[in-house]
């Protein structure tokens, strides 16, 4: 059986030590910031996430933009030439074209490498749910599944990762495309936080609504409740936008309910930040399909 990597890009939103001990490879997307370029990685060696906090606090526009596939031509093709194949799990197609330059420099790389192989799998997740995907994964990598065994569970169960989000701030949503206007202002006024979830297409829809912030997080734990498979020893995932008080209340109250193995806590990063905004709080775990009603 041929040594093989895992690949995958900055979205997945784990701390960088953990990410090392999976032995994941990483390759680090990018945000504008006010005209200035900062690299997503996640040690924070190019920007703090205290920092890019701060600056969307200051009303700074954040920007993102598509990875060409010449990065990642230029990050994979050192793993070929170390006679490595890759399994590449790459950010959902549906929020970003991430996906796609994969593919495209996978073709082109195995012209020059006709002998290796490359995966290349759309994750359909976001953020720490594509980092718990990834976690699963590099763990039965080290049980010693091959290539093809890995790639052929990824894609059975990725849709299983379920992914609950609100938002701090309803116009970053609409500056996203996902409120109208008229929504976002109303439901500023009204205090009104919305719910929503990843599909079964990758894509983030809202599912729900409530107002104010306990009531969501309470809303969180009841659609957990109706959708969580087999929590005995299963790893929680929270992502936050800057709020970590809210992200250790949502971890207090898991623990309370389920009898999970850890929950783990961490930042959005800067690219999904830059579209979800402050005070974001994300849920993670293994539960029944997406097609699952909430």
């Amino acid at each position: 059986m041929s040594n093989y990597v895992i690949f995958t890009d900055s979205c997945i939103d784990l701390p960088a030590e953990l990410a090392d001990r999976l032995a994941l490879r990483v390759l680090p997307l990018y945000v504008t910031v006010n005209n200035s370029i900062y690299h997503n990685y996640l040690d924070e060696r190019d920007i703090t996430f205290k920092d890019f906090y701060q600056f969307l606090r200051e009303h700074k526009l954040s920007q993102t933009s598509q990875v060409n596939p010449q990065e990642f031509i230029d990050a994979l093709e050192p793993i070929l030439k170390d006679g490595n194949d890759i399994l590449s799990i790459s950010f959902s197609s549906a929020l970003s074209g991430t996906y796609q330059s994969s593919v495209i420099a996978k073709e082109e790389l195995l012209q020059r490498y006709p002998h290796r192989k490359i995966i290349t799998i759309d994750s359909l997740c976001a953020s720490m749910g594509q980092g718990l995907l990834l976690t699963y994964a590099a763990d039965l990598k080290k049980q010693g599944l091959s290539l093809e065994e890995l790639a052929k569970w990824v894609e059975k169960n990725k849709t299983k990762v379920c992914h609950l989000f609100t938002v701090g701030d309803l116009n970053h949503l609409k500056r996203g495309g996902r409120l109208s206007y008229a929504k976002a202002f109303i439901g500023t006024l009204l205090r009104i936080k919305p719910l929503l979830h990843v599909n079964m297409k990758g894509q983030l829809v809202q599912t729900g609504a409530t107002r104010g912030r306990s009531r969501v997080l309470t809303k969180m734990i009841e659609r957990m409740e109706q959708t969580i498979i087999e929590p005995e020893g299963q790893l929680i995932y929270i992502s936050h936008g800057d709020c970590e008080a809210d992200a250790l209340v949502l971890k207090q109250m898991i623990i309370e309910k389920f009898p999970i193995k850890d929950v783990i806590i961490n930042y959005v990063g800067p690219v999904i930040g830059s579209h979800s905004g402050i005070d974001t709080l994300a849920l993670f775990y293994l539960g029944e399909d997406r097609t699952v009603p909430y």
